[in-house]
C-alpha cells in the first residue's frame, strides 16, 4: 500500500469546483455546505448484526463500551511466537480499525431487514456467485480474480459508502450544479448532478453508476442507477459487492451533529437480492488529508499472484 501526494486538486479543477472545506466551527452561509469537508467512516460497528445479538437493534452506552473493548481485543496483533498460517497481510501499523461504534449506537450498519442481516441472494444470483468464487480459487487469468484483487474497485468507493480496515476517508465538495464525493480508496471521484437532469438510457452503464441529487432541507438525497454489471460478485467474492445492471441505490447525507455525518442508503436490486435492504452509519469529520491510493503499481502483484496459482498447481497433493 503506497501513499503519496493527493491527486484530488486535479480532479476538482476538472469539474470546475473550488470550495473551502467546512471546519464544523463558526457559521456558513448555506447550512447545506456544512456537509463539505473530509469524513472518516472507520467504525467498530459491523456491517451485519452478530448472531449473538439476535434482535437487539441498539446498544446501551454500557453495552457499546463493552463491544468496543471486545473489538479492540480482536484487532490486536498476534503475540510474539504465536503460530501463524499463510503468508499474512498488513500489520496494524497500516490498519485503520474503527475503535468506536456508530454514534446512533446501532448494532449493525444494516438496519432493514430488522434482523440486521443482508437479505439472501436470489437463486440465480447465488449460483452465479458460487461459480465466480470457484473460478477465483483457481484463477487462470487476472480477470478471474475479484475486482478488489485487480484493484479495479473497493467497497469503500460505493455506492454505498461502506467502511474498510484502512483508507476510510471521503471528501465532499458542494457546488451549485454538482456535488463531488471523492473516496480515498481507490481514488474514485463520483459526481452527483444537481441540475435536474434525468438518468441516461440504460444502455449507458458506468462502474459507479450515474448519480443525480436534490436537497430536502439540509439533507442531500442521491439517486444512482445505470450500473455496469459486476458479473455477480455479490458480497464477499473478491472483497466488494460488484452489483449488476439492475441495481438502484438511494443515499441520504445530513449532519447528525456539527462534526458527524449521518449516512443512510437503500439497496434495490431484484435480480440480486430477494428483497430491498437499508443501511446507516455515522462518519466523523477529520482534518486528515486525502492521499493517493496506489494499488499494486505496474501490476507486479497480479503477475506474482498468477505465478503463485501456477506454483500451487504444481505442488504434489498433500504437500
Amino acid at each position: 500500500m503506497t501513499r503519496r501526494i493527493s491527486s484530488l486538486p486535479l480532479v476538482l479543477a476538472a469539474v470546475g469546483v473550488c470550495a473551502a472545506l467546512a471546519s464544523g466551527q463558526g457559521s456558513v452561509r448555506d447550512p447545506r455546505q456544512a456537509l463539505e469537508g473530509t469524513w472518516n467512516s472507520g467504525t467498530a460497528t459491523p456491517l451485519e448484526r452478530p448472531a449473538a445479538l439476535e434482535d437487539k437493534a441498539f446498544f446501551t452506552p454500557e453495552e457499546a463500551a463493552a463491544f468496543e473493548r471486545q473489538s479492540a481485543q480482536r484487532n490486536e496483533e498476534p503475540a510474539a511466537g504465536a503460530p501463524r498460517t499463510g503468508t499474512g497481510t498488513y500489520n496494524n501499523f497500516y490498519r485503520e480499525w474503527g475503535t468506536r461504534v456508530v454514534k446512533t449506537r446501532r448494532t449493525s450498519i444494516v438496519i432493514d431487514p430488522p434482523d440486521g442481516r443482508i437479505p439472501p441472494l436470489t437463486p440465480a444470483a447465488d449460483e452465479f456467485r458460487k461459480k465466480r468464487l470457484d473460478a477465483m480459487r483457481r484463477a487462470e487469468n487476472p480477470e478471474d480474480l475479484g475486482l478488489q484483487d485487480q484493484c479495479v474497485s473497493f467497497l469503500t468507493a460505493g455506492p454505498p459508502l461502506l467502511p474498510y480496515s484502512y483508507n476510510s476517508n471521503y471528501q465532499i465538495v458542494v457546488a451549485k450544479d454538482v456535488v463531488l464525493i471523492f473516496a480515498e480508496m481507490i481514488h474514485d471521484a463520483r459526481i452527483v448532478h444537481m441540475d435536474n437532469r434525468p438518468h441516461p438510457p440504460r444502455s449507458v452503464a458506468l462502474p459507479l453508476g450515474h448519480s443525480t441529487g436534490r436537497w430536502d432541507g439540509n439533507t442531500l438525497i442521491v439517486d444512482t442507477t445505470n450500473f455496469k454489471s459486476g458479473n455477480g460478485y455479490y458480497g464477499d467474492a473478491g472483497g466488494n459487492f460488484g452489483w449488476d445492471e439492475n441495481l438502484h441505490i438511494v443515499e441520504r447525507f445530513r449532519l447528525f451533529d456539527a462534526d458527524t455525518l449521518l449516512y443512510q442508503f437503500e439497496i434495490d436490486d431484484s435480480t440480486a437480492f430477494t428483497r430491498p435492504w437499508k443501511g446507516e452509519l455515522t462518519m466523523d469529520r477529520t482534518t486528515e488529508l486525502i492521499y493517493e491510493y496506489a494499488c499494486h503499481e505496474a501490476n507486479y502483484s497480479l503477475e506474482n499472484m498468477m505465478r503463485g496459482y501456477r506454483a500451487a498447481e504444481r505442488k504434489p497433493p498433500g504437500r
